[in-house]
């Protein structure tokens, strides 16, 4: 019985012979009226969605493109920008991801300054091999769009022990990206590419580290369809859409960097 269930049975109007208000029969006309009204947008409920959620990703992704022209344009005549970005960029993706209320001029602040970042690096990985962008940028397209529809069509969805080790491996690539960054610094690998230029049976250990990372960087993004979707259903305030479009974002400027040092590589 509903009763049963603890929700109901602690509200005495679910309660056997709980003391109820007698509420009047609608009419036809009421009924009709109702029925006729516009559904409730959640600018009415203020309450996350789906669909608003997907306005707050695209709004993030127009900053991010503004900020990826501004980028390349100016990489040839300010060479050092994009780095500068890329330093600012992770002080704010740090603030966003600590602060307690999601932060709309924050995160629209972090698109934009990354998309410099993303931009002036771009401009970079062109002038050393032409056409890596190109490649990168089709390739995130496809792995974000096939995400996307795995998870929509139900045939991929988030599991604790994918999740499990998703985090071990995200601690693997962070000690082993950390070390061969500490090697390139101190002169010990002076190779352009560090460790990742080692080969094991004649393939670059960076095209193999980077299609484990792309493999992360997807299911990373299942996590993020994934979240979005509870807040949907935990009812969440409409202002954690933001917090959905910032994580989406993180993600996707990971796959694709990750896409185009997989391309660099495979070109040098």
């Amino acid at each position: 019985m509903a009763l049963d269930n603890p929700a109901f049975s602690r509200n005495k109007a679910f309660q056997t012979g709980g003391t109820t208000t007698a509420v009047a029969t609608p009419s036809a006309e009421s009924l009709t009226e109702l029925y006729n009204q516009p559904a409730a947008t959640s600018s009415d409920t203020d309450r996350m969605t789906i669909e608003d959620s997907i306005m707050k990703s695209v709004v993030t992704f127009v900053f991010l493109l503004a900020g990826a022209a501004v980028g390349w344009i100016l990489a040839p005549t300010i060479p050092f920008l994009w780095i500068g970005a890329g330093i600012v960029g992770f002080v704010l993706a740090l603030v966003n991801i600590f602060k307690k209320e999601p932060s709309p001029a924050l995160i629209l602040a972090y698109s934009a300054v990354q998309g410099v970042f993303v931009g002036g690096i771009s401009a970079f990985y062109e002038t050393e091999f032409p056409g890596v962008v190109v490649q990168a940028v089709i390739a995130t397209l496809v792995v974000v769009g096939v995400t996307l529809a795995l998870f929509a069509s139900g045939k991929i969805r988030a599991s604790k022990k994918a999740t499990k080790i998703f985090l071990i491996a995200m601690i693997g690539y962070a000690v082993f990206s950390l070390l061969n960054f500490v090697l390139m610094l101190t002169g010990v690998n002076q190779d352009p590419w560090g460790l990742r230029s080692a080969e094991i049976f004649g393939i670059p250990l960076g095209l193999i580290v980077g299609v484990l990372v792309v493999i992360m960087a997807a299911y990373s993004l299942v996590l993020d369809f994934d979240s979005i979707q509870q807040g949907v259903r935990n009812r969440a305030p409409r202002k954690y859409g933001w917090t959905g479009a910032f994580g989406i974002m993180v993600t996707v400027i990971w796959l694709y960097l990750e896409l185009l040092r997989i391309f660099a590589i495979a070109r040098d």
